[in-house]
């Protein structure tokens, strides 16, 4: 049974044959949708140097989104705090918090969402890209926030807006430091789903009550695509599972058609890790999706879902959302 409320990671992707332009607009025509249809919360990712990925710029981007939707929570899934000063976090998303209060989330990632020699260029300096300084510069934004530390600066918009702070991860870095700090706790299954467990143990092992949280609150994000078959899904699954493919081997490229992915001349170890890519995720018919799903909570005691669906199509990616509000739990507007 699906009894969580479920969300949405959308990554704004961009097709061999669009264009930037096109994938922005689709993104905002996804979050209208999955407002109407009653998802939580609309989350867009930051990466960099990727050609099939447009949120590089989630802050710019969650205005927008925010512009054009009225109730859907929105947020960073997330904002990768090595490539940028607290300070500048805490006045975007301070004057997202100031423009629409209690609708923005602020999700923290350690990576930098990127290789490092982009990563070398958004910082332009090798200082706080380790992991080491990621604990610091969490507490430096948080007092920007709370202005609970008083210094010669006070951000601004950002004292006194501070949005929902979550912790992401997709390792047990961040989710014993969520833990250890009260904060809410996003893994990202959709790509290291051999982590989930163990990082959640880490998370609900490691809490702390704070005065975010009474008790720990684990969302998990999924590869979710569902269509009216199974063969229909695993058919639109193709170009995303074929994008992460030519990512891991430094060969990053546009969203390819689902024809273009399923004429892919796979190598046995290349069919290998595109199957071992869709182990543990929800892909096929709303009763197939339903079930993976359930497997899903029962297995990690999420208290949240957040579906992400990598999908060629937009219309097939807003399909997709509308089965599952529709069809596999039968309405989210009852789950509050």
């Amino acid at each position: 049974m699906i009894d969580v409320p479920l969300s949405v990671l959308d990554l704004a992707p961009v097709a061999a044959n669009g264009t930037v332009g096109e994938a922005l607009r689709h993104t905002t025509e996804l979050a209208r949708r999955t407002e109407e249809l009653g998802y939580r919360r609309f989350w867009v990712a930051e990466h960099h140097n990727m050609p099939s990925i447009a949120s590089s710029a989630p802050a710019v981007l969650l205005a927008h989104l925010a512009a054009h939707t009225s109730t859907i929570r929105l947020g960073s899934g997330g904002v990768m705090l090595p490539n940028h000063a607290p300070l500048v976090v805490a006045e975007q998303f301070g004057t997202l918090e100031a423009l629409h209060p209690g609708r923005i989330d602020l999700g923290i990632g350690r990576a930098p969402g990127t290789d490092q020699v982009t990563a070398l260029a958004l910082r332009r300096t090798m200082e706080g890209l380790s992991a080491e300084g990621f604990p610091r510069e969490l507490t430096d934004l948080m007092n920007y926030f709370s202005g609970e530390r008083p210094g010669p600066i006070t951000a601004t918009p950002g004292r006194g807006l501070q949005p929902a702070v979550w912790l992401l991860g997709s390792s047990g870095f961040s989710a014993q430091l969520a833990g250890l700090l009260g904060l809410p706790f996003s893994f990202a299954h959709h790509f290291s789903s051999q982590h989930t467990i163990p990082a959640l143990a880490l998370y609900r092992q490691h809490f702390r009550p704070s005065r975010f949280l009474d008790e720990p609150y684990a969302m998990v994000a999924v590869n979710a695509i569902c269509a009216e078959t199974d063969e229909r899904a695993q058919w639109l699954a193709g170009p995303s599972t074929l994008s992460f493919l030519k990512l891991r081997s430094g060969r990053p490229e546009p969203l390819v058609t689902p024809e273009q992915a399923a004429e892919y001349p796979y190598t046995p170890a290349e069919r290998e890790f595109a199957l071992a890519r869709r182990d543990g995720q929800a892909m096929g018919s709303p009763e197939t999706v339903r079930g993976q799903l359930t497997d899903l909570l029962a297995r990690t005691g999420a208290d949240e879902l957040m579906l992400t669906s990598m999908v060629y199509d937009v219309a097939d990616r807003v399909r997709s959302y509308e089965l599952v509000a529709e069809q596999v739990v039968g309405g989210l507007r009852r789950q509050g």
